[in-house]
């Protein structure tokens, strides 16, 4: 209520409408991506423990947090945290090692083609290729915090420039440009919510 305050305080009300609008999205959108990528990684940690005492892999409980906890960064995290598992694991014993790489990179298939889109459902509304740019970039900028909050950052920052040229195509008489563009590739249900 306060930063409500200060923000139509310091700006037109047209201008603090918007700035308002665009928050609660960002609001929206990071709210919705971690607690997506937390309860999908808590599952997958969950399972892997089970599945670590079903194939009596040495370590079961460490090894299931390491592969929980990193699951939470996208694209990279199975393979950073199942580095210092199979580890662990090769320690004990190097057949259950190699045994445990297989059921990993198992793991992960269901993880990311089955339980991930179920938990997620394109929360992001932005395509794989784009979400493999935002982790490199806000992995490269901010490294770790970068690789965990750039997807949701760089889908505010699309979001953001969509806005802008559909706005432009509009000024400029060309809006069957963005009506083609809709059609083509159209908004999924969280999108409409946001933007209503």
């Amino acid at each position: 209520k306060q930063a409500k305050l200060i923000l139509y305080s310091i700006f037109k009300t047209k201008w603090a409408d918007i700035i308002l609008s665009e928050l609660k999205y960002a609001d929206s959108m990071f709210v919705g991506f971690i607690n997506g990528k937390i309860l999908d990684s808590a599952i997958i940690g969950v399972i892997c423990y089970v599945c670590c005492l079903i194939f009596k892999f040495p370590n079961a409980m460490l090894v299931s947090v390491i592969v929980g906890v990193t699951n939470i960064i996208p694209f990279f995290g199975p393979f950073i945290g199942a580095v210092p598992a199979t580890l662990l694991i090769f320690i004990d014993s190097p057949i259950k090692a190699v045994w445990f790489i297989v059921f990993v990179i198992a793991l992960q298939q269901a993880d990311g083609n089955v339980i991930g889109p179920k938990i997620l459902g394109n929360t992001t509304g932005i395509s794989s290729f784009w979400v493999l740019f935002a982790i490199l970039l806000f992995g490269d900028i901010w490294g770790f915090a970068g690789m965990l909050l750039g997807v949701p950052i760089f889908a505010v920052i699309y979001h953001l420039i969509k806005k802008w040229v559909f706005k432009r195509l509009k000024i400029n008489g060309m809006e069957n440009l963005s009506e083609e563009y809709e059609a083509e590739y159209p908004p999924n249900e969280r999108e409409k919510k946001l933007e209503s």
